[in-house]
């Protein structure tokens, strides 16, 4: 009897775990029993054939080059290969002296018509799978175009079956946003963020710990505030999923991960750590632990900016504010604004934030006509999409945000006392909700030679327009390194209003968290 290789093959997994790989082996066993052959090794593989350099099939085929079998048995032709580089590869093996016999299909590999028949049912096998392949991409297209994700739910959101939109789980998804929140803070690392998130509850689908991988996927994937991206073509689509992290939110979060100087695990956790630059070189100022106290050193060595004690910028930021902070007289006048203005002028805001809107998606139209006429290449275009597209998000979430009359007077209350309660804030905050203070208070914190230097947001240097601007006025700030940040500042402000309410409540100081 002569000795064979038997190869069997499923596309999938899942395909496996059924009766094609047994059907396959019963038929092969078949066959060599009815034809004088023996069948000394079987290879088995749950992969495409349609994918070039299978590792159990290439073995197979070092196997028999070694003369380890006289011939091999497959299924049929599509279980060999459905490319034809692969193919190219099982067609040479008669010149080698090794023998191929298809357990359901009569082919002579001696005769040229017996060759040539093969060579036939290959080429229609790969075209098969090249237009199944295009085919199942034009469904997708076509799923995403409609606004469902076509693919299995990331975290924090539910499959609910084919044509059905992902849904927010009740488990994970306020974990999600309660990742996003965390590493928004600066608090986090990488590694503290997945040791925190898994102390938590947060596992990954196998029920284990994150990864690092999994966690940056995480963080970096607009499917959280409502868009589809597709890596394999550069593409983004808007979902009808629902949203579970704020646009403002995410934004914040992808600003710290493309920053160099991110948040770093260190021992001592300084209160501090990544709040300030250095004014001269816009380099970092480093904390350094010396003799008891805690210093802060520009992380450039030969800049002119010298170190700063931890107390020094802590007084410092206690005098601003409290030059910041208005009086009892100023938070009335805020307090009591005329709302029937404030009425008329979120209407307009409205219908501007509306026109925003829709010339964004006009521009998206030119944008096509550019690649239409050759003006602008196709990677450029899904560039700039992606940002027109982030920016359409952006402004329906500002525009879901915006309050109405009676929300907008309540506003304006919680404002002044805010405005008026700004150095109580800071003073019986933890260290947390300090840094937080700081970062929503002034959004450019610099040392000069030993000279703190701050640039306060507007919402707490104008008082007489205020009703305008926090009830969702556009408003032109600077942000680090002098970029112009185009903020609406009551997503701005939120988290100070709900530490307002937790101090309010209670005289004492809160423990660190």
């Amino acid at each position: 009897m002569k000795p064979c290789f038997g190869y069997i093959r499923v596309s999938t997994q899942k395909q496996g775990e059924g009766v094609s790989l047994e059907a396959q082996k019963d038929a092969i066993t078949v066959f060599a029993s009815q034809h004088n052959l023996s069948v000394i090794k079987w290879f088995e593989e749950k992969e495409t054939a349609a994918k070039r350099g299978r590792p159990i099939f290439n073995q197979m085929l070092r196997q028999l080059k070694q003369g380890k079998a006289a011939g091999l048995i497959m299924h049929k032709i599509d279980r060999s290969a459905r490319n034809l580089r692969d193919w190219a590869l099982v067609s040479e093996l008669p010149s080698l002296g090794i023998d191929i016999f298809f357990a359901t299909e009569s082919l002579d590999f001696k005769s040229r018509g017996g060759r040539l028949a093969a060579n036939l049912q290959a080429v229609i096998a790969e075209d098969y799978i090249f237009n199944l392949r295009e085919e199942c991409i034009k469904g997708m297209t076509g799923r995403l175009k409609q606004g469902l994700f076509p693919w299995g739910a990331p975290p924090g959101y539910l499959n609910q079956g084919g044509g059905k939109p992902k849904i927010p789980c009740p488990k994970t998804a306020p974990l999600i946003k309660l990742l996003f929140e965390l590493y928004a803070s600066r608090q986090y690392s990488y590694n503290s963020l997945l040791d925190e998130m898994h102390r938590r509850g947060l596992r990954n689908t196998r029920g284990g710990k994150l990864t690092l991988c999994g966690l940056g996927n995480i963080l970096q994937n607009p499917f959280y505030i409502g868009l589809m991206y597709i890596k394999s073509s550069g593409q983004t689509y808007e979902g009808i999923h629902e949203p579970i992290v704020p646009v403002a939110t995410w934004k914040r979060v992808q600003d710290i991960r493309a920053e160099r100087s991110g948040p770093k695990s260190t021992r001592h956790n300084h209160l501090l750590q990544g709040i300030f630059r250095c004014g001269l070189c816009d380099k970092a100022m480093v904390p350094e632990l010396q003799k008891g106290h805690v210093y802060y050193r520009c992380k450039q060595m030969s800049c002119s900016t010298k170190t700063v004690r931890e107390d020094v910028l802590e007084n410092a930021i206690l005098a601003e504010l409290r030059q910041l902070q208005l009086t009892a007289h100023a938070a009335k006048k805020v307090a009591e604004a005329e709302t029937p203005d404030t009425i008329v002028t979120l209407d307009e805001q409205r219908a501007a934030l509306s026109l925003q809107i829709a010339d964004e998606e006009r521009r998206l139209d030119r944008l096509e006509d550019l690649v239409i006429d050759g003006t602008l290449s196709p990677d450029a275009f899904q560039r700039k999409r992606h940002t027109v597209q982030l920016r359409v998000v952006e402004l329906r979430d500002q525009l879901d945000r915006m309050p109405d009359s009676a929300a907008a007077e309540a506003y304006q209350e919680k404002l002044a006392e805010l405005r008026k309660s700004l150095v109580l804030l800071y003073e019986n905050a933890n260290r947390a909700e300090k840094r937080m203070i700081i970062e929503n208070v002034w959004p450019n914190r610099t040392v000069s030679g030993r000279k703190p230097a701050f640039e306060p947001y507007s919402w707490v240097t104008k008082v007489e327009s205020c009703v305008t601007l926090l009830c969702g006025a556009q408003e032109w700030d600077r942000g680090r390194r002098g970029h112009g940040i185009k903020s609406y500042d009551n997503s701005l402000i939120q988290p100070l209003f709900s530490l307002l309410d937790y101090v309010g409540k209670s005289d004492d100081h809160h423990p660190e968290p």
